[in-house]
């Protein structure tokens, strides 16, 4: 890993929301949402919400607006309905309700999956950003997209992006 630039405040905890994006995963077969939530809590965080909700883009916005409102989320971290499929409405959803955006999230993650599973990463939606200064991240729905997006890109950071936006 290379030096950062600004070093992390240590013992920040990070509280996070889950919100697997699917029309057909539930809470047993939802190996990407487990996923999320067994590497937030190996990084000491927390997680204070998991939810299963249908690619329905008034859903997912609903659900931000009401994490934007909470005091006790920190981050909202989606998974699914990144891709290009009918269906797949998340990063539209996320997209339009963006205060800021993190577009290197984006572009980092696509070259890193690049480098796993070649020009299918083109595919990929992952979109990251702020509303209500609360930090979002989409990821796509497939366990080796999340791990990719959770240990090279999201838990590196999450600390200090956090860290941030409280200042």
């Amino acid at each position: 890993m290379k030096k950062q630039p600004h070093p992390d405040v240590p013992g920040i905890t990070v509280t996070c929301a889950i919100v697997t994006v699917s029309d057909t995963r539930t809470l047993e077969t939802d190996k990407s949402g487990h996923l999320i939530q067994e590497l937030l809590l190996g990084s000491r965080h927390i997680v204070g919400a998991y939810k299963i909700i249908p690619d329905e883009p008034a859903q997912i916005q609903a659900e931000i607006e009401s994490f934007g409102q909470s005091v006790n989320v920190d981050v909202i971290i989606f998974n699914g309905g990144t891709g290009i499929a009918p269906r797949d409405t998340t990063y539209d959803a996320i997209e339009k309700l963006l205060e800021k955006s993190l577009p290197g999230f984006g572009e980092l993650f696509r070259f890193l999956s690049y480098q796993e599973i070649g020009s299918r990463a083109i595919a990929s939606r992952a979109v990251a950003g702020i509303y209500q200064n609360k930090l979002i991240f989409s990821l796509p729905g497939s366990s080796n997209a999340v791990r990719l997006g959770m240990e090279k890109l999201i838990l590196p950071e999450i600390t200090h992006l956090v860290s941030q936006m409280r200042k």
